[in-house]
């Protein structure tokens, strides 16, 4: 009778949560003066944001460049001035805003001849989530790459304002781009780029011929890489949660920045930056680490103020890192990376630059990197994504089953116990210890244990934090539907709201809801088996383990949809696991008869065990004493 009217009291607490967040959804509804009034802010807030934009994307032209036209005499005495010796770069004809094309199958870039840049990195296999082409890098806005340096005539100049001269060559199929700065026909600074076929990795190599007398050696020579993260991907929020910066450092070690927002960090030996989105990611690598970098993160458009459709970059990144001379020239080779942030792709270079997939840490990362990753490509080779998922959670609730079962057994046993359990806690109810004594011992004889249970759950946890963390790094994830969803790495969606709930989103996603009702109903045919008696002062366990499908309602709706898909699965094949072993493997009686059976045979004690009786029955003739 107790049971029943704890049930009722649940179901009553459940309606008067949902009651309570229903009546804040509508008591938080805004009005129309509140509406205006957030119109007002969000008018501002698209002010600002594009002043600052155009503070961030026009940083490649901070200063204007130096133009000599050779039969201007006035003006080749003002480069010679503010240039120096480079006053030649400036003179020649290719000092103009002009654009030299480099592509493959795969990568299309445009360089400037204003800084020898890449000012345009489109990745042509890809669309973003509204349908146009996919940009890394574009129109020269959101990207810089510049040099500082000082020269011997007590100049300190930029390569980003100077200008390059382009010659593209091949080198068998390969394509060759040299953009020399030159200082004569013979001494320059070169940017050397070399895009291999149907590949996103390129070449790149930084050196200078004849600068020794040019170029300040006792004077600082950084290298600053600027890029501004634009936005690929469906819900801002959700992209900029794996929008970070990763690198690699002290011969092989890997870390990485996080999400928040940082002024400066910095590592030493750093041998490759990763600027990373949720899916792209732009890297430098370098073979002769850099002796110290420098990163730093902003949040260019708040993601919490901001309506998603608003937001067209997420995050800005920068770099700095010190160059040094060798016999008093620059001499470093290099490779730029834009492309996909996927695990195959990234370890097929065998650069450690597969570290930049969030994969987890520990077990968690070895479990996909051997086990998940490599079946779920098995699968998806031949099955659709959404069924490759299905059938991959099966699998992986097959094999797990073992565990379920034993789990299973040991909620039994603590069942058909409860009642004996009881009888012990009112008997020694004034008895703390006696009561604990009296409960162990039973255990013993039973040939059962409260932690049985336990360890069992604690054994999937590998496994279900793993999944967490291989659904939202799936690239292959990317744009494929499944029944309504039309992005399995995204939210889905089956209603829009006309409103923003706070941790909720404006919108509603279906796989979320069938996720949380699955699990309520493995929590209703759990929770029952293993929860003792409430003791006065403790929480109510069943309440709070009801919590869970609320928090997977909650906070999953702006989660991957593979991810919901997946719990939604795996929790209606452990319901009709239980159900089996339940009903058909299980056979409650015997386990009941069995029981009784290891209770009449003499339990023998190991040492520890007997070292804690005989501790516990002095601790009792202690208090019976006093």
């Amino acid at each position: 009778m107790e049971e029943k009217k704890f049930d009722l009291n649940t179901v009553i607490g459940f309606v008067l949560i949902f009651g309570i967040f229903a009546w804040m959804f509508y008591v938080n509804k805004p009005t129309p003066e509140e509406i205006e009034a957030e119109k007002a802010k969000q008018e501002q807030v698209e002010a600002e944001q594009n002043t600052e934009e155009n503070k961030t994307t026009n940083f490649i032209k901070e200063s204007e460049a130096i133009v000599a036209n050779p039969q201007d005499s006035l003006a080749l005495v003002a480069a010679k001035s503010q240039l120096g010796a480079f006053a030649y770069a400036a003179s020649l004809p290719s000092a103009k805003e002009n654009i030299t094309k480099i592509e493959n199958e795969v990568l299309s870039l445009k360089i400037n001849n204003r800084g020898g840049y890449i000012e345009e990195a489109l990745l042509k296999n890809f669309k973003t989530y509204d349908s146009v082409p996919l940009y890394l890098i574009k129109d020269g806005k959101n990207a810089s790459f510049n040099i500082n340096f000082g020269t011997t005539d007590n100049r300190i100049l930029n390569t980003k304002d100077l200008f390059f001269e382009p010659t593209v060559t091949k080198n068998g199929d390969n394509t060759v781009l040299s953009m020399k700065l030159k200082v004569s026909e013979s001494k320059f600074l070169e940017y050397r780029y070399e895009l291999k076929p149907n590949d996103y990795m390129l070449d790149f190599s930084i050196k200078s011929q004849g600068l020794q007398q040019v170029i300040n050696s006792s004077q600082a020579i950084n290298l600053d890489w600027k890029l501004q993260a634009i936005r690929q991907a469906k819900s801002a929020s959700y992209e900029n949660r794996y929008t970070d910066i990763h690198y690699e450092y002290d011969n092989g070690k890997d870390d990485f920045t996080g999400q928040g927002e940082f002024d400066e960090d910095q590592e030493e030996q750093v041998s490759w930056i990763g600027f990373k989105q949720h899916f792209f990611t732009s890297v430098l690598l370098s073979d002769t680490p850099f002796k110290t970098a420098t990163f730093a993160s902003k949040n260019v458009a708040n993601t919490s103020e901001l309506d998603d459709k608003d937001i067209k970059v997420t995050k800005e990144f920068a770099a700095s890192v010190p160059l040094e001379l060798t016999g008093g020239e620059l001499s470093y080779n290099m490779n730029w990376y834009y492309g996909p942030t996927d695990y195959k792709i990234l370890s097929s270079y065998e650069r450690n630059l597969d570290e930049i997939v969030p994969l987890g840490w520990g077990i968690f990362g070895v479990i996909n990197r051997y086990i998940f990753i490599p079946f779920f490509g098995f699968l998806s080779g031949f099955l659709p994504f959404g069924i490759a998922i299905v059938v991959m959670t099966i699998v992986v609730r097959i094999v797990l089953s073992p565990v379920t079962y034993k789990s299973y057994v040991s909620q039994a046993k603590m069942k058909i116990l409860k009642p004996e359990i009881a009888e012990i806690t009112e008997k020694y109810k004034d008895n703390a210890m006696k009561k604990q004594q009296e409960t162990m011992a039973l255990y013993s004889k039973a040939g059962a244990s409260p932690m049985s249970g336990c360890l069992p759950a604690l054994m999937q946890i590998p496994v279900f934090y793993a999944l967490f963390n291989f659904f939202p790094s799936a690239f292959d994830l990317r744009q494929k539907s499944f029944l309504w969803a039309d992005d399995l790495s995204s939210y889905d969606t089956i209603a829009k709201l006309p409103f923003e709930i706070p941790f909720y989103g404006d919108h509603i996603s279906l796989f979320p809801i069938l996720a949380s009702i699955a699990i309520f109903i493995y929590m209703m045919m759990t929770t029952g088996q293993t929860m003792q008696t409430q003791q006065p002062g403790m929480p109510n366990m069943k309440f709070i383990m009801y919590l869970s499908p609320l928090m997977m309602l909650v906070f999953f709706n702006n989660y991957a949809s593979g991810l919901s898909l997946y719990y939604f699965i795996s929790n209606l094949i452990t319901i009709g696991i239980m159900l089996v072993i339940k009903n058909v493997i299980i056979d409650e009686d015997k386990i009941h008869a069995k029981i009784q059976e290891n209770k009449k045979k003499p339990k023998k004690q190991g040492k520890f065990q007997k070292k804690m009786k005989e501790l516990m029955e002095q601790a009792e003739q202690q208090k019976g004493k006093k």
